[in-house]
């Protein structure tokens, strides 16, 4: 293990949540609000710390998987505690607890809230909350590798352990110049959506605030009626704007930077994701069409909130905790698919599940034709063994993740059917669930415990799992 590297990436990350927090300062000078003083305090403690840590230099800049893990998974834990610190100084959120898991939920672009009332926030501690989101859907690493050549070709051990997906690739020959254009595209879309916005006659900070949640497919809102309270216009650039962000990023790549557009409309995984939203609405609309006047309505209700879900965003339109148990169930399962590799969102990704259908199919096949060798296909390649393993391993780490957290949620106090879509709402980084957990309720009443429960569970989610255990085995910690 080099723990001089690790060491020196996480004081690089203190660096990082200093410049971070510049942002909310400017916020809250220009609003004159006494929270700008908290944020300054983190942020000049931040750079002390990080200035005095970079005087070490580390032995050797080589560091290979566990390394990359172990950095990843510490680099989330650090800056969430930092992240956390404004809340807390402030006196905005009194408890460092909920602070810390408001601020998780917003760095794994989770959405799930303890806070019963947002619009309550002063706007700094407002523009960091949903900041937080942008910051987190792309990963701070990736932005770190962007920016800063940390390790040569060693680097990309950083991006395959924060980077979602069962496959991480590059997608030029250099790792920074991937990080880069992943960058370039992600900015790029967060300032269209803010002239977007703007042009639809939101307020200049809501459209800001509000493309970085989206963007981040965070969910968390200015509003304590999450996006239901804006025009239908703007509810529909939402629902764009967050299929945007659920897509994989290959996409983009190959329609603006590598001037494919026949390879991009033909990405094999963004269709699946497109085909499940739409045909999910359908079902939705024909289930609930008794509860509207107007059928327009029902589909763009179903609509929103099947693309919120599958994009892991979070937002809500209406409380679809009211709609009959079909239409709960089919967006339980879009939630539990999620959006796609390579994308923002969270879930389970939309390639697993392909891979794992194609392998059982092919499973099924041979028991009828012994011989027969068939592997499963994805953008018209075959996918190897190793990534049929490690996608069948995933699956198997995910469900004892998610039922031991499960049963331990079940000693608290709320039903079934709150604690099961809790802990799905917060391992796949989409925010609300049902019953209690639901879209016009939050998680405050749940029991410190329980929330160092589903903290976890939004790091192990957003980190992809493994990063997250590998903390736990004393075998990582061994020196080479």
């Amino acid at each position: 293990m080099n723990y001089s590297i690790i060491r020196y990436i996480l004081f690089r990350i203190l660096e990082f949540a200093a410049l971070f927090m510049t942002l909310p300062c400017l916020v809250a000078a220009i609003y004159r609000e006494k929270a700008g003083f908290a944020f300054a305090a983190v942020m000049i403690g931040s750079l002390i710390i990080a200035e005095i840590g970079k005087q070490f230099k580390p032995k050797s800049n080589v560091f290979y998987a566990r390394e990359g893990f172990v950095t990843v998974s510490l680099s989330w834990i650090l800056l969430s505690l930092v992240g956390a610190l404004p809340f807390w100084l402030s006196g905005e959120i009194p408890s460092f607890v909920d602070a810390l898991y408001e601020t998780i939920s917003g760095l794994t672009t989770t959405g799930a809230s303890i806070l019963p009332d947002v619009e309550g926030l002063s706007k700094s501690v407002q523009f960091w909350r949903l900041f937080t989101h942008w910051i987190g859907g792309m990963g701070v690493l990736v932005l770190i590798i962007a920016v800063l050549p940390l390790s040569g070709g060693y680097n990309m051990h950083l991006m395959r352990a924060e980077s979602p997906g069962p496959t991480v690739g590059k997608l030029v020959p250099r790792v920074q110049s991937t990080a880069k254009i992943l960058y370039g595209i992600y900015i790029g879309l967060t300032v269209l959506m803010i002239l977007v916005l703007k042009i639809a006659g939101m307020s200049f900070y809501d459209s800001i605030v509000l493309s970085f949640s989206t963007l981040g497919t965070g969910g968390f809102a200015v509003l304590n009626s999450s996006i239901g309270s804006y025009s239908i216009i703007i509810q529909v650039i939402f629902i764009i704007f967050m299929i945007l962000g659920a897509l994989n990023f290959n996409v983009y790549y190959l329609l603006l930077v590598a001037k494919k557009p026949k390879e991009a409309f033909k990405h094999e995984e963004a269709r699946t994701f497109l085909i499940m939203v739409f045909v999910a609405a359908a079902l939705i609309t024909w289930n609930i069409r008794g509860y509207y006047d107007n059928i327009g309505i029902a589909f763009k209700d179903a609509l929103f909130q099947v693309v919120s879900v599958g994009s892991s965003t979070g937002y809500a339109t209406t409380n679809y905790d009211l709609w009959p148990e079909f239409s709960k169930v089919v967006l339980f399962m879009v939630m539990a698919v999620g959006a796609c590799a390579g994308s923002t969102g969270g879930g389970f990704k939309v390639s697993r599940v392909m891979i794992l259908l194609q392998d059982m199919k092919n499973e099924l096949l041979r028991v009828v034709h012994p011989q027969i060798v068939k592997k499963p296909h994805l953008e018209g390649r075959a996918v190897d063994d190793v990534t049929v393993r490690s996608v069948k391993s995933y699956l198997t780490i995910y469900l004892v993740i998610y039922l031991i957290s499960f049963l331990l949620l079940s000693l608290d106090k709320y039903d079934f059917t709150t604690n099961f879509t809790a802990v799905m709402a917060n391992i796949n980084n989409c925010g609300p669930g049902l019953n209690a957990a639901g879209p016009t309720c939050n998680y405050g009443g749940y029991s410190v415990f329980s929330k160092f429960v589903l903290m976890f569970d939004m790091l192990t989610g957003r980190l992809e799992l493994l990063p997250m255990l590998i903390l736990f085995s004393p075998k990582t910690w061994k020196k080479y």
